[in-house]
């Protein structure tokens, strides 16, 4: 008789030390809090997988698996396609401190055969994984946070000098629809700063300007122009549906407009302003569910006098800082998207370009607003004249 293979043997080593379990014993565990954990290739999980599994990868699972189930002391039940992988992915579980980890005796096939439920879960394409590997890499974001920034919604006010890296960022990270509300056409004053235009589109609307760019950075995604000047008669129908709404306006009216309707409709406002060499960012998101943040309201009650706002055109800006501003904005967008980190709500970032510093403030609720304050009553929209641009909204 000839000798096992070392194969044969290693797997009955395994087998010696991992318990293996059949898949109906594998569902009872996982409905009384087991973490259950398909480690097949993402081609193999596209045809079916268990509900509420953990796609994890056999490649990656040590890299991501500690993220996932952070409790070391929690059942972990690992199963593969026939039950082979499982058992080495067990084995470097158990490596990792895993105390009670499993593998399922025929694997996902006899899952299924048994009649055990199964869902097609949502997968990336092939072209969607090239395309966002590195995000793919991230345990922060991975294939589940891909899904969701491909899912999101998010809504731009001002197509400028603040809107133009905002959007272009989150079109490549692959937000799945943009909104653009704008209703200024691309001068050649503009190009000084405002990257997602081009000398060719002078004239033209900014927000088709825009959306050619990002198609043509990212066709996958949906960009949805509203060229029209927002206002209390059109601000919540236009924010309706939208996820998170980015301001990059460059005006008093706009921003206490665009404050009022995310605190009635509860969604996070991304917050951006610039002049000359200096810029600040903050989440005003007074509905955020880890600690109560401010309003724009709180932080600025009225708007100041027109003398004390000048606008850019009046005053100047230096050319690359809405790129700096506005990719803060963006990185705080896809945190929001992506609910990791710590956003900045109730807290400000001041930036100063001329000696390159960057200074936090931290920005308290005022607990007698009269918008977001506790059992507060929707006192309705103020439209006020517009103090800084006339002629857009976004510098």
């Amino acid at each position: 008789m000839s000798e096992p293979s070392a194969k044969d043997r290693r797997l009955a080593e395994l087998r010696a030390r991992i318990p293996e379990i059949e898949p109906a014993e594998a569902l009872k565990l996982q409905s009384a809090g087991a973490a259950l954990i398909d480690v097949r290739e993402a081609d193999e999980i596209a045809q079916g997988s268990p509900p509420g599994a953990l796609r994890l990868g056999r490649g990656f699972l040590e890299l991501r698996v500690e993220e996932a189930v952070p409790d070391k002391n929690r059942t972990v039940v690992v199963t593969c396609a026939g039950g082979v992988r499982s058992l080495f992915a067990a084995e470097s579980l158990a490596s990792l401190g895993y105390r009670d980890v499993r593998s399922i005796r025929g694997g996902f096939n006899k899952w299924k055969n048994g009649g055990l439920p199964v869902e097609v879960p949502r997968t990336l394409t092939a072209q969607e994984r090239e395309r966002y590997g590195r995000h793919l890499l991230m345990p922060e974001v991975g294939e589940k946070g891909q899904l969701r920034l491909l899912d999101a919604r998010v809504l731009l006010v001002g197509a400028g000098g603040l809107g133009s890296p905002v959007a272009l960022y989150l079109a490549a990270a692959g937000v799945g629809t943009i909104g653009l509300i704008d209703f200024d056409v691309v001068d050649r004053s503009n190009l000084q700063r405002q990257i997602v235009h081009t000398d060719d589109r002078v004239g033209t609307p900014k927000v088709e300007s825009a959306r050619k760019t990002l198609l043509g950075l990212n066709p996958a995604i949906k960009v949805v122009a509203h060229e029209t000047r927002l206002d209390s008669t059109n601000v919540e129908s236009i924010f309706d549906g939208y996820h998170v709404v980015v301001d990059g306006s460059d005006n008093f009216a706009t921003r206490y407009l665009v404050n009022d309707a995310c605190v009635k409709l509860r969604i996070p406002n991304v917050h951006g302003s610039i002049f000359r060499f200096e810029g600040q960012v903050s989440v005003f998101w007074p509905a955020y569910a880890k600690r109560r943040g401010p309003c724009y309201r709180c932080v600025y009650p009225e708007p100041p006098p027109p003398e004390l706002a000048p606008s850019c055109a009046e005053a100047g800006v230096l050319g690359v800082l809405p790129g700096v501003i506005g990719l803060l904005e963006a990185v705080e967008t896809v945190k929001v998207i992506l609910g990791i980190g710590d956003p900045l709500v109730g807290r400000l970032l001041h930036y100063d370009a001329l000696p390159a510093r960057i200074s936090e403030l931290t920005l308290d609720a005022d607990p007698e607003c009269r918008y977001c304050r506790e059992g507060a009553v929707f006192p309705g929209y103020v439209d006020y004249d517009v103090f800084c641009s006339s002629a857009g909204q976004g510098p």
